[in-house]
Parts: structure tokens; C-alpha cells; sequence
């Protein structure tokens, strides 16, 4: 645990209240209303490490992130959020912190992430580079797979 400000921490954990996680995937603006709470127990235990901020007044989750990874070589850092009312106050950056230090624990070197536009100034400082000359990539279903 790590303790961001009096009000704030930082938990490692392998569950989470569904209706909570759910809550910050719509404030990163990554929740579709067709998807189904149940399956975020499965997507945290899936994880390779999920944290959670919490306000310790309430208990509620106020921001989350985590790694996905084999466990062995690459990690990669995604569904990085803070709800609005709570940002520019470090906890992200001790989320980051905690998630690249499970993965530095375990061996994990390379570790990466794809930050969305103008976000960059926040990583930076967190000892994220750009990628030179690599591209980010989906799979939108229109190939010939």
C-alpha cells in the first residue's frame, strides 16, 4: 500500500467491487453500456498487476490502473485513470510507480504504454519515452485473417 496523501491509497489487489471499476472505465471514457460489470472480477484477476487509489474516507475506488504481461518479459501499462475531481495530485503517478515496480520485482524491464494525445507531459517525467519510428496498431476486423 502506498499512501498518495492523508485521504489517498494505493492498493495492489486481485478483486475490486465491479460497479466501482466500471464507474472509472467511464470516466476514461472506455466503457461501452453493453458490456457486462460481472466480467471485470475476471479482467482484474487477469491482469498481471491492477491497482486501485483509494479514498480512505469512503472507501471507494478513485482511480485505477494495471499491466498485462506474461510475467516474464514484456509489461504493458494500460486503463491508467483518475476520476476528474481527484487529478494533479499525484495519484496517478504513484499508481504508475506501483504498477512499474511490480514489474521491475519480477524481472519486467521493458515496459510500455500508449498514451493518448497531450498526455505525454505526465509520463514523461515518469521515465516513459516515445517510441521512435514505431507505430501503435489495432485490428479492426477488416483484414484477411
Amino acid at each position: 500500500m502506498i499512501v498518495v496523501e492523508d485521504e489517498i491509497e494505493v492498493h495492489l489487489v486481485k478483486s475490486w467491487d465491479n460497479d466501482e471499476i466500471a464507474d472509472l472505465y467511464r470516466a476514461g471514457g472506455w466503457w461501452k453500456e453493453e458490456y457486462d460489470p460481472s466480467a471485470l472480477g475476471s479482467l482484474i484477476q487477469g491482469s498481471f498487476s491492477f491497482v486501485v487509489a483509494v479514498n480512505k474516507k469512503t472507501g471507494k475506488a478513485i482511480g485505477m490502473g494495471r499491466v498485462i504481461s506474461d510475467g516474464v518479459s514484456d509489461g504493458y501499462i494500460q486503463d491508467l485513470v483518475v476520476f476528474p475531481a481527484y487529478r494533479k495530485s499525484g495519484i496517478g503517478r504513484e499508481m504508475v510507480s506501483a504498477l512499474v515496480g511490480q514489474c521491475i520485482l519480477s524481472g519486467i524491464t521493458w515496459i510500455a504504454l500508449i498514451a493518448e494525445p497531450d498526455t505525454e507531459k505526465f509520463y514523461l517525467p515518469l521515465g516513459f519515452k516515445p517510441m521512435e519510428r514505431h507505430i501503435p496498431m489495432i485490428f479492426r476486423g477488416d483484414g484477411a485473417c
